[in-house]
């Protein structure tokens, strides 16, 4: 059975990233003795404090000023000190610069829809926004400095079921119709979406995806299994193709259900199903048959009853059975996690222009442990090994 390799996608610098100003803009408290009050930017604050799941009278608290002072602050009607600023800097973990720097929106609730929405607090939904934000703003960091892949996801919306959606689809990018699927992110990121981690201390907030400013964007809970992870990303590809026309902020559960279906039959081609699995499959060859399209047991059982290959009565026995093997709470014997190439290749061409971490932390007016956790931790410094091998890379890189 052929296996569908990502589509090659070439990543070319527009030029040596050095002509930036890759000096840092760290500034220490030393720094501000003597000096104007820097320049402050309220909306940063704003996204700061809902990035860090702040209330006005947590902040206030924590920096010794009233919530009355920090409203004032954020709508621009007060100016804080140079020393409540460093102290804001200080408890929110950003560096001054991110209050000094250029306004900036925040993500518009009801642009994006988030599964088990009643549960969902909006102090940790906001939080989540935030940090996509920050996120989009990386993400359009990068463009300024590389040619990445356009966007490429068609969108039909609810004109095709969710099985011709995924033909349409798979036809759009070349894609036999059986083929399997060897890594999801590096499929997307080839056609133009972003995909980033979501910090980890938010483990309620599930992945979920957006487009903006003619973008796809999706956001990964990497507290799950690697074959739940994949599934995430081909259900949030589901929504962007399916459901961009939707009332904005409207996720229901129509369309979780549409979306389900596309990432089941996606993943699990009908014909690469026939073709491997016999009718009426044994829990045990369930498990060991999920690796081949790297899907959930659960996943691949619930694939299995939707086409007709096992009953009703073997679905309710094999999921009993799986759950007693725990495969209810993980996902025993799971793939390697998934990560991102793209930011792979930036990183690494950074590298070899001598371009370091902590750089373009400074260039992001950010901190490289919260950069890391939009970008899957992919911002360690290289190995020495590593950087030989960078060293020795071609100016233009290829997606593979």
């Amino acid at each position: 059975m052929a296996t569908s390799s990502t589509p090659s996608a070439a990543i070319r610098t527009t030029g040596s990233a050095r002509p930036l100003n890759f000096q840092s803009r760290s500034e220490s408290p030393n720094d501000l003795e003597g000096k104007e009050p820097p320049m402050f930017t309220p909306s940063r604050l704003t996204l700061a404090r809902k990035r860090r799941g702040m209330t006005l009278v947590e902040l206030g608290n924590q920096v010794g000023v009233s919530s009355q002072s920090i409203s004032n602050y954020e709508h621009d009607r007060q100016q804080p000190s140079p020393h409540t600023l460093e102290k804001i800097a200080e408890v929110l973990s950003f560096p001054l610069s991110f209050f000094s720097a250029s306004e900036i929106d925040e993500i518009d609730p009801a642009s994006v829809s988030f599964r088990a929405r009643s549960k969902l607090s909006a102090y940790i939904r906001d939080a989540a926004l935030s940090e996509s934000r920050l996120a989009v703003e990386f993400s359009h960091w990068m463009d300024d400095l590389f040619n990445l892949p356009a966007p490429h996801i068609p969108t039909p919306g609810r004109k095709m079921s969710p099985e011709l959606n995924v033909d349409y689809l798979r036809s759009a990018w070349d894609m036999g119709e059986s083929d399997s699927i060897r890594n999801m992110i590096h499929l997307v990121e080839a056609h133009g979406v972003r995909v980033f981690s979501l910090a980890p201390e938010y483990k309620e907030v599930d992945a979920f995806s957006f487009w903006r400013d003619g973008r796809p964007y999706i956001f990964l809970n990497t507290l799950k299994s690697a074959a739940r992870s994949r599934f995430d990303v081909a259900h949030e590809l589901g929504h962007l193709m399916m459901h961009c026309d939707d009332e904005a902020g409207v996720r229901t559960r129509a369309a979780e259900k549409e979306a389900d279906e596309f990432a089941s039959t996606f993943l699990m081609p009908r014909r690469s199903i026939a073709a491997r699995i016999p009718d009426s499959p044994t829990t045990d060859q369930i498990i060991r048959s999920r690796r081949h399209w790297n899907v959930s047991a659960l996943a691949l059982t619930y694939r299995l009853q939707s086409l007709g290959r096992i009953t009703e009565w073997q679905y309710r026995q094999s999921v009993i059975e799986l759950g007693r093997l725990g495969f209810r709470m993980g996902e025993p014997g799971d793939a390697p996690r998934e990560t991102s190439m793209l930011m792979q290749k930036v990183f690494s061409a950074l590298w070899v222009d001598g371009i370091r971490p902590q750089q373009i932390a400074d260039q992001l007016n950010t901190s490289i442990t919260e950069l890391n956790s939009w970008v899957f931790g992919l911002m360690a410094s290289p190995t020495p090994e590593q950087e030989i091998h960078a060293s020795n890379r071609p100016t233009q890189l290829r997606l593979v």
